[in-house]
């Protein structure tokens, strides 16, 4: 093709191949082609399918010319040829910088140097000159090169200048003047060796040493794809540097042929001619050689010229050099860098920038070592330009070193809730990754040009949600440009990011940008003025290198920052903490044996802090053991936690234990737990985890990973000690214990003693407690012993301490928590206030939350903003806490650990908070009511500030949640209680307004629905409430329930209403709304299943099932059999009543009843009505006795984990209990009016009261007969009991299968409340029915009970039948367990009824009432002892039960029995005390029966 062809054909590919295809058309495939041919204008499809099916790719189509197509029956128009993209002329570029080896430029791929080919200037400025070096051989290639070198440098060196030969850079005609090309480059250090000997050969014998100097070695230049992915290119450039001292007044002549391969020659051919000598001088852009025409007296001429100048050019050489050494001035910028990435404070650990975001391009491995700054500022964010970091640049040695989350900008994009973003992204605890151009998942860098266009939005989004005031503390980050590769063109993605954050931050104050040299600066100052219109030099560093920014930086941290940390590893020995690896446990703050030494931490400030009511940090302990510090106070439970509680648990053979430190608010029980943590720190590794309401799946991995760390065998010499605070939920802790035991089991820790400790340290209301074995407990009453240390410590604070009587956090204490004090304290802070004002506000709003919801805070963004301060990017800006004035004595700092960490203010102590509420209520007339409008209402509170979800949670739990005790259940939280009391009727308008803050919260609406329905009786409104909430969370068990609730609380209402009997139109209303009822708590019930089984696969939420749709049903079933009773048709006489029972149970219709009616006339108006209804009338029995058979499993069979009492549910049972004594009232008669009246039917009516009794007992389940061991049955009951039994399962009376089961059962419950009843059947004489009942058919229902009573009964012993069975039975109750208790097990463990005791007969079985009795304590402590396993420890325990052998198989054990070849599989209770054991270990357990099969308990090895 001819060039202007070639021409026409690359522009027009330019255009199309844009869009989507690879830039390169040597990259195509066919199928490229294909698509490039369709896009075309005026070509037709065939055409491309023409291409497509000859097998055209683009390295084919580069080849081919128009011939060739035509050839193929393929045409285009004039401009229809394809070029590729990489061809096109690219932008300006600078040239590498001269006389530098480690700098990181690369060349872009056809960029343009902006400096032309020129001869000597100022002789220090090179002059340059460029070699496409393309057409070469690889036979010509060296000696074209070191030909080229010699000539260029001899001419520099002649010319006294400095100067640069490039090849690989192009030159016209065939290319744009300064072209980057590039060369492929196979043995760079061919080059230097060719160029070393060239040098030596070409220069006379003289100059050599000295041309050797002057002429650099050759330095390769990496070309870079326009997309700034690495290519296998170089330019290969050769500076040379003429110093005067070198070449004096020297002239260097040179040979045109090497002069020793001459001499070589020479030998072989005598008559070969000396090789001709050159004089060359720069002329212009060239070289030129003025002995070339020596014949010419003109050249000579020129030559002796040149020679006689020679001195006077050495002289202007030198004064050159002189003059460029005093433009180097001393630099101030290390001290400018140092105020500016402090922002003033001049110290990073006192740093006025809480956060960090880096921005940076395309990096070299020689910056590595110049910016481990990075790793120590830990960086929130780094916007990373570099298409190839994560494969070998800056992001891949970053996160060699500390922890990174690698993102893609689309991430940013704001789709939800901008914190849970930031939640998911991890944002604030790992540095957040951001590749702005590409180079993971698949995402292909673009092109300068094409960046903008095809990246620029997605930059944009996160930049400006980085900026929010909700992500990251408004003026309170910086971000760094850090300019590892010069930018020197308009288009550069940096320059747009920098525009862009210079708009979001609204100025440069918060921007830092650093280069390593002057051009670097000079180009990106440009760029930026040309692009912004403003001047960055005030807010550059770029007079010191990468590695004296690195230096200044480093040393802006304080030693402790910077040096090693060390973890306990055994036997006093340590093991260093890798960073990388303590920052990968983000959920934890690990305590180091080390911590705090070397530190710098303004002691002044920090003991303030605590005094004043701060948290205690590290440094306080750290502070009190110095050298003429007074020990840190010690508490009276201190010693007993040290030396009996801890050496205790540390003794117990389960993975995780657990020790409850209970304290009443601000008594100093976080204090202790921290004080307990430090005194143990080289002796465990501790930590505490960072917020309660983190991901425990993976702070249990965390918490493993720390007890494993440096640990290569499975038994951890030293275990982990973890504090959890600010729990406010029982069942959490044990999730969390739960989770630690799981992941111990997974990573096969053996678990021969405790291996973490969980110390929980949980608030409580209460100021006494009973303290079961796990539990210690700190009232706000001090000792004697303790009110000393608090007279003595006080006396020091007041040497040190200007302000110490304003420290009343230490104060309350010190003066033993005495209301009179705090209520003075109180009344004098408060007299100015006056609530018109904002500082008096935000207190209010401050004291309201941390009463109603303990530790709550606001965000010092969120307070900046209400109080109109406007904080500065630098130190030295008002504090907020000094914004409150005199009421700042009662706020204290504090850092949430929220979904994003920020810092924020609270009250400092529990009793200031309460006190400060009841006087703004006395004194001040502000109650409760309006300071919560105030909070609900204030929009300012809810704008764009950091901590604006942590307080949406918190005054949603103000408002929501409620507590139970066993009394009842309360009906509200108790801020809305305590408005109700307080102010009677605005609790209303603050639901209100808690509705309109709340809008699309289903809770919320929930809560308005429940206070119309229980507080005003308004139904109609409850509905309107009830149903919102269903629209917003259909799927919710609890919500569906809420509306079944407000139509039997309606329904309730009704019946209560009727002074006489109900007319037939009342009955038919509240009939109506029983059926609604009725179906609503059915479809709570239905879902509330779907919600345990979705629980169960996602395996980290525990909570239980909900029975409040089962209960819901029954309690309707009761009002519907009460309100039936003040009809006329059921209410004349017991015999009516009868006839009532038999209706709800099924047995008679209304019809029949209407028949038989001697008022039917008079009554028909309500049978009318009754048969609307018949459905419900009909199964009224069955629905209630389902619901009751379904209750009581769920109960008698699932216990709470780790024994804990749910309150709850303890409400829930006692009224289940109510309702169950009237159903039985109505269909548990024992005098049925119609048997009597029947003669022939005596036997029938024996029989039939049998059951009746059985009924109302609750003892014909098997269940029910279950739960009489813990009911507290008396003998005598469980004797009739066992007597109906036998009554019943006569051979003559054809008992079923159930029923001859629970015969067993109650003989067997008999035996445990009274083995010598005589009552009781023989043992042996159980066992035989039991066989034979096992050898029948067994209906699915009943197989469960059967086998697990078969199991308890059969197990092996000498006296014992063989049971080969056995086996199997085990195996099936397994999975008759998940059938029948999966929709219910859901957060519960399988109750243990019985454990194997040592002895025979029925003595063999021991229930847990037994164990109760070995040791004289509460229930509390009971659970406790077998939630933590001290239970086995205890003497009678032992003497009691069999200890039984077997050996582990993969996560069971085969546990041993008397028959040799009998062995049962027995599950482990907990999992992690056989996990890290061989297959086949030998071990010891005692033996509990659960309907989930045996059990293995105490397992040893």
């Amino acid at each position: 093709m001819d060039k202007q062809r070639k021409l026409s054909y690359q522009h027009f590919l330019f255009q199309c191949a844009e869009e989507d295809l690879p830039p390169h058309i040597k990259d195509w495939t066919k199928h490229h082609v294909r698509e490039w041919a369709r896009k075309l204008d005026g070509v037709d499809e065939a055409v491309a399918e023409k291409l497509f099916q000859q097998d055209i790719s683009g390295p084919s189509l580069l080849i081919l010319d128009r011939t060739d197509l035509n050839e193929i029956n393929v045409t285009f128009g004039p401009k229809e040829e394809p070029t590729s993209t990489a061809n096109q002329p690219g932008k300006p570029c600078k040239p590498y910088p001269f006389c530098r080896y480690h700098d990181t430029f690369r060349y872009l791929e056809s960029s343009i140097l902006d400096i032309t080919e020129s001869g000597a200037s100022d002789l220090i400025e090179p002059c340059h000159e460029y070699k496409g070096f393309t057409n070469t051989t690889d036979e010509t290639k060296m000696s074209k090169f070191t030909a080229e070198v010699i000539r260029f440098a001899a001419a520099c060196m002649n010319s006294r200048t400095n100067g640069t030969i490039h090849f690989g850079i192009g030159d016209t005609p065939d290319f744009i003047h300064g072209q980057v090309l590039g060369v492929l480059v196979q043995d760079r250090e061919a080059y230097a060796k060719e160029l070393k000997s060239a040098i030596d050969g070409h220069f006379e014998y003289k100059h050599k040493d000295a041309a050797q100097k002057c002429i650099k070695p050759p330095r390769f230049v990496q070309v870079l794809n326009k997309n700034m992915t690495s290519s296998d290119k170089f330019v290969i450039e050769v500076d040379v540097v003429p110093d005067s001292t070198i070449c004096e007044e020297n002239l260097y002549h040179t040979f045109t042929v090497d002069t020793r391969k001459a001499k070589k020659k020479a030998k072989v051919k005598e008559t070969e001619l000396q090789p001709s000598k050159c004089f060359l001088v720069r002329d212009g852009g060239s070289s030129r050689d003025l002995l070339a025409g020596t014949k010419s007296d003109k050249s000579l001429t020129e030559y002796r010229q040149f020679v006689d100048s020679i001195a006077q050019r050495s002289q202007l050489r030198k004064k050159a050099e002189e003059k460029h050494l005093s433009v180097i001035k001393s630099s101030t910028q290390g001290s400018r860098l140092s105020k500016m990435i402090t922002g003033g404070s001049l110290s990073l650990d006192k740093s006025h920038f809480e956060r960090y975001v880096i921005v940076t391009n395309k990096s070299h491995p020689s910056q590595f070592e110049s910016v481990g700054f990075l790793v120590e500022l830990n960086p929130t964010a780094v916007l990373d330009f570099d298409p190839e970091s994560t494969k070998h640049g800056l992001q891949c040695h970053f996160s060699q070193q500390s922890t990174v989350s690698v993102h893609l900008p689309a991430q940013y994009k704001i789709t939800e809730g901008v914190e849970d973003i930031a939640n998911k992204l991890k944002l604030t605890r790992n540095t957040s990754w951001i590749c702005c151009n590409g180079g993971v998942e698949n995402e292909m860098p673009s092109d300068i040009d094409q960046w903008l266009m095809d990246k620029g939005a997605s930059i944009r989004d996160v930049i400006s949600f980085l900026c929010r005031k909700d992500v990251l503390p408004n003026k309170r980050f910086l971000v760094i440009f850090l300019l590892l590769s010069t930018v020197s063109e308009k288009m550069d993605p940096l320059v747009e990011t920098f525009s862009t954050f210079w708009q979001e931050l609204r100025g440069t104050d918060q921007i830092l940008c650093l280069c390593d040299n002057e051009n670097t600066f000079n180009s990106w100052r440009d760029l930026i003025e040309s692009r912004c219109g403003i001047n960055i030099s005030g807010r550059c560093i770029y007079e010191l290198s990468f590695a004296e920014v690195n230096g200044t930086v480093l040393s802006l941290w304080s030693k402790n920052r910077r040096s090693s940390h060390f973890l306990p590893c055994g036997g006093g020995s340590k093991v260093l903490l890798q960073k990388k690896e303590e920052r990968s446990l983000n959920t934890l703050e690990i305590l180091c044996v080390n911590q705090c030494e070397g530190g710098n931490e303004d002691k002044i400030v920090i003991e303030e802090n605590f005094y004043k009511g701060g948290k205690v940090s590290w440094w306080n302990f750290y502070f009190s053991e110095q050298p003429g510090s007074m020990p840190f106070i010690k508490r009276d439970k201190f010693d007993y936690i040290m030396n009996t509680v801890i050496p205790d648990l540390c003794s117990l053979r389960k993975a995780c234990v657990l020790l409850n430190l209970m304290h009443v608010p601000g008594c100093g029980g976080t204090t202790l737990a921290m004080h307990t943590l430090w005194a143990h720190r080289d002796r465990f590794r501790c930590a505490v985890l960072r917020s309660s309401n983190a991901d425990f799946t993976d702070a249990a991995h965390q918490v493993v990973r720390l007890l494993m760390y440096d640990h290569n065998e499975p038994v951890p010499t030293v275990p982990v000690l973890l504090m959890i605070d600010d729990f406010d939920d029982m069942e959490k802790v044990f999730d969390l214990q739960q989770l630690i035991e799981k992941e111990c089991a997974q990573k096969k820790v053996q678990s021969k003693s405790a291996q973490v400790i969980l110390l929980n340290c949980m608030r409580s209301e209460s100021s006494e407690l009973p303290e079961p074995t796990d539990t210690v407990f700190i009232g706000n009453n001090l000792s004697e012993k303790e009110q000393r240390m608090f007279e003595e410590k006080l006396v020091e604070i007041e040497k040190t301490h200007k302000n110490a009587e304003t420290f009343y956090g230490f104060m309350i204490m010190k003066k033993n928590f005495k209301s009179e004090y705090i209520q003075g304290v109180v009344h004098n802070t408060l007299k100015s206030f006056s609530m018109n004002q904002k500082p008096a506000q935000l207190l209010a709003v401050l004291v309201l939350l941390h009463v109603y919801c303990k530790g709550a805070s606001l965000s010092i963004s969120l307070c900046e903003d209400f109080l109109g301060l406007q904080p500065k990017p630098f130190c030295g800006t008002i504090k907020v806490e000094d914004a409150f004035g005199k009421f700042s004595a009662f706020i204290v700092n504090c850092s949430v650990e929220g979904k994003v960490v920020f810092k924020a203010v609270k009250i400092i102590h529990s009793s200031i908070a309460s006190h400060c509420l009841k006087e703004l209520t006395t004194t001040h007339n502000v109650n409760k009511a309006d300071i919560a409008d105030l909070l609900l209402t204030t929009n300012k509170l809810y704008e764009c500030t950091q901590g604006k979800d942590s307080l949406l949670q918190d005054v949603h739990y103000i408002l929501v949640k409620r507590y139970y005790s066993a009394e009842e259940e309360s009906k509200f939280s108790p801020l809305i209680q305590d408005i109700a009391r307080e102010t009677p009727g605005l609790e209303e308008m603050v639901l209100k307004n808690a509705s309109i803050r709340f809008e699309k919260d289903a809770i919320v609406s929930q809560l308005l629905a429940r206070y119309y329905y229980l507080t005003k009786k308004d139904f109609s409104e409850a509905k309107f409430w009830a149903d919102k909430a269903k629209d917003l969370s259909k799927d919710s068990s609890y919500i569906a329930d809420t509306l079944a609730q407000v139509m039997k609380h309606e329904l309730k209402n009704a019946i209560a209403n009727y002074k006489d009997e109900p007319n037939p139109e009342k009955l038919n209303m509240s009939l109506k709304l029983a059926q609604s009822a009725i179906e609503a708590f059915k479809e709570a019930q239905s879902l509330a299943k779907k919600e345990s089984v979705q629980r169960l696969q996602i395996k980290t939420d525990n909570s239980p099932f909900n029975t409040a749709g089962c209960l819901g049903e029954i309690q309707v079933g009761v009002l519907v059999i009460d309100m039936l009773a003040k009809t006329p048709i059921f209410a004349s006489d017991n015999v009516r009543h009868d006839i009532m029972s038999q209706v709800l149970s099924g047995d008679v219709d209304l019809q029949s009843v209407a028949r038989n009616d001697p008022r039917n006339n008079k009554n028909r108006s309500y049978y009318d009505k009754l048969r609307q209804f018949e459905d419900v009338l009909y199964n009224l029995k069955y629905r209630m006795r389902v619901n009751f058979d379904f209750l009581e499993n769920f109960y008698v069979n699932l216990g709470s984990r780790f024994g804990l009492k749910d309150i709850r549910e303890q409400v829930a049972q006692k009224e289940l209990l109510r309702c169950f004594s009237l159903y039985a009232k109505l269909f548990c008669q024992t005098d049925s009016a119609a048997l009597l009246r029947n003669k022939y039917m005596h036997a029938g009516l024996k029989l039939h009261q049998s059951k009746q009794f059985l009924e109302k007992e609750k003892a014909d389940t098997y269940s029910g007969i279950l739960n009489f061991l813990s009911n507290g049955i008396s003998t005598e009951m469980m004797e009739k009991i066992a007597r109906q039994y036998l009554l019943l399962c006569a051979p003559d009376q054809k008992p079923n299968t159930a029923e001859r089961i629970n015969y067993i059962y109650a003989n067997v419950v008999l035996s445990c409340i009274k083995l010598e009843s005589h009552q009781l059947q023989p043992h042996q004489q159980l066992i035989n029915l039991l066989c034979k009942l096992l050898n029948e058919q067994i209906p699915l229902d009943d197989r469960l009970s059967l086998f697990f009573i078969a199991v308890v009964l059969l197990w092996p012993h000498l006296d014992s039948p063989y049971c080969r069975n056995l086996r199997s039975y085990i195996s099936e109750m397994k999975t008759l367990y998940d059938r029948a208790m999966k929709e219910m097990y859901n957060g519960k463990s399988p109750v243990v009824h019985f454990l194997l005791g040592k002895k025979q007969g029925y003595e063999r079985l021991v229930h847990s009432g037994e164990l109760k009795k070995c040791i004289v304590s509460e229930q509390e402590q009971f659970a406790s002892m077998w939630g933590n396993g001290k239970i086995w420890k205890e003497r009678k325990v032992k003497e009691l039960l069999c200890r039984v052998t077997g050996e582990v198989k993969g996560n069971s054990i085969l546990a041993d029995t008397c028959f040799p070849k009998l062995k049962l599989e027995v599950a482990p209770m907990y999992r992690s005390q056989i996990s890290g054991l061989a297959e086949g270990s030998k071990v010891s357990f005692f033996i509990g029966f659960s309907m989930k099969g045996p059990l293995a308990l105490d397992i040893d090895v």
